[in-house]
C-alpha cells in the first residue's frame, strides 16, 4: 500500500495481513477517488471522517494532501495498533484522532460535522 500524492507521496506501508477482517482499498481505486476529490475539496479546510478505518490509508492520504483534521474509527484492535504506530512514525498524532469503537455507536454519539466521510467496505467479521 502507498500514499498517492502530497507530502508523503510514494510512502509505502505494510500492515500485517494475518487474519485481518479488512480488505484495503487498492492503490488504483484510491488514486481514482482522490484525483476526483482533489478538484472538489480544499484539503487544508477539510474535516475528514474515516469509518471502518482499517489500515488508516485514507487518513494518511488526506493528511498527505494537506488535511489537518482526520477522525479514524474502527474496533479491530490490531488495525488500531497498526494505525497508532504509523501515525507515530509519520508524526501526525495531532492531525489524526483515533476512536476504538463500533462505527454505528460512534455515529449515534457524534454531533460533529465532516466535509469528507469515507466508509470502507464492511465484512461480516469487521463491524
Amino acid at each position: 500500500m502507498r500514499v498517492i500524492s502530497g507530502k508523503f507521496k510514494g510512502l509505502k506501508f505494510y500492515p500485517p495481513a494475518d487474519k485481518w477482517p479488512t480488505r484495503p482499498t487498492t492503490d488504483f481505486a484510491k488514486e481514482g477517488l482522490y484525483n476526483i476529490l482533489q478538484s472538489t475539496l480544499d484539503w487544508e479546510e477539510t474535516v475528514m471522517l474515516d469509518l471502518f478505518g482499517g489500515t488508516g490509508s485514507h487518513g494518511y492520504e488526506s493528511i498527505s494532501r494537506g488535511c489537518e483534521d482526520v477522525t479514524y474509527v474502527d474496533k479491530h484492535v490490531p488495525a488500531i495498533k497498526f494505525v497508532e504506530q504509523t501515525i507515530e512514525k509519520l508524526k501526525i498524532k495531532d492531525q489524526m484522532k483515533i476512536f476504538k469503537m463500533d462505527v454505528f455507536k460512534f455515529i449515534e454519539s457524534s454531533n460533529r460535522k465532516y466535509d469528507f466521510i469515507f466508509a470502507g467496505p464492511l465484512t461480516e467479521c469487521h463491524n
